[in-house]
């Protein structure tokens, strides 16, 4: 079903955990197959993304898609972040089933999260 690359991320994830005194945080789930991400970023004062980590629940597709989105994200831009698409996180993995297309999106709708509730709590410094 997985290709060898995404049964390697895996096997191997990245990023995995929480960043310590993260600054944004973002929570998304998918109801059909019970999928739920997490990732919290650390964002400089010139939203530079410094660390990015994730907590997933889900399949070897979910957790391979956090593992490679928090990676292609670590030392961009937040501009540059809210460019990355599922699509890029599914080229980056060689593919995924058709099926598990939805825990790229979940991915990429995390990392949108995170920057959203860094862009909402950061005036309140």
């Amino acid at each position: 079903m997985y290709n060898e690359k995404v049964m390697s991320v895996f096997k191997n994830p990245q990023n995995m955990g929480e960043v310590e005194n993260y600054n944004a945080i973002g929570t998304v789930g998918n109801e059909v197959c019970g999928d739920i991400m997490q990732i919290t970023m650390r964002i400089n004062d010139d939203g530079v993304i410094e660390d990015a980590k994730f907590k997933t629940f889900g399949c070897a597709a979910a957790v391979a898609s956090s593992s490679t989105a928090t990676s292609m994200i670590i030392g961009k831009t937040i501009d540059d972040a809210l460019k990355l698409t599922n699509k890029d996180v599914i080229t980056e993995l060689e593919g995924l089933p058709p099926q598990k297309i939805h825990c790229s999106v979940l991915a990429e709708d995390a990392i949108r999260a995170a920057i959203d509730y860094y862009e909402k709590n950061k005036q309140s410094k």
